[in-house]
C-alpha cells in the first residue's frame, strides 16, 4: 500500500465509485462532498491536495477525473474493504451489518497486499 494519509485514500475512493456512473469519468466537486458528506470546501482542500500528488486530474471550478495512480489506490482500498467484508460476514459470520462496514472501513487503510491475500484465502477456505 502506497503511504498516503487515509483521508487521501477515503477521497479516491469516493472519486473512484462517482466516476464510475459518469460520462467520461468526469465528476463534480458538489458529487463528492454530497458522497462523502463533507463540505463543498473541504472537497476543493482536498482537490488541491490531490492533484499536487497527481491523483487527479482538475482545475478549479472543473470537473475531475481520477489519474491511473489515483485508480490504483483507489482499487487496492476497495479490494481491502471487500477482503475485510467477507472475512467478517462469512468467516466470523458477524451479523451486523452495520458493524461489519463500519469495521471494514476503519481496518481497510491498514492492511498490505499480503494480508489482503491471506485473507482472500482464509475466506475461499472457508467457503469449502
Amino acid at each position: 500500500m502506497t503511504n498516503i494519509h487515509e483521508s487521501y485514500e477515503d477521497y479516491l475512493k469516493a472519486i473512484f465509485l462517482i466516476s464510475k456512473n459518469n460520462k467520461g469519468g468526469w465528476i463534480s466537486n458538489s458529487e463528492i462532498s454530497n458522497f462523502l458528506n463533507v463540505k463543498p470546501s473541504s472537497v476543493t482542500n482536498m482537490l488541491y491536495n490531490l492533484k499536487a500528488n497527481e491523483f487527479i486530474d482538475w482545475r478549479p471550478r472543473k470537473s475531475i477525473r481520477i489519474t491511473k495512480k489515483g485508480k490504483e489506490i483507489a482499487i487496492e482500498i476497495i479490494k481491502n474493504y471487500n477482503s475485510l467484508f467477507n472475512f467478517f460476514s462469512r468467516v466470523l459470520k458477524l451479523k451486523n451489518e452495520i458493524l461489519v462496514q463500519k469495521l471494514s472501513c476503519e481496518i481497510e487503510h491498514h492492511i498490505n497486499p499480503e494480508i489482503s491475500n491471506a485473507l482472500e484465502n482464509l475466506i475461499l477456505e472457508s467457503n469449502t
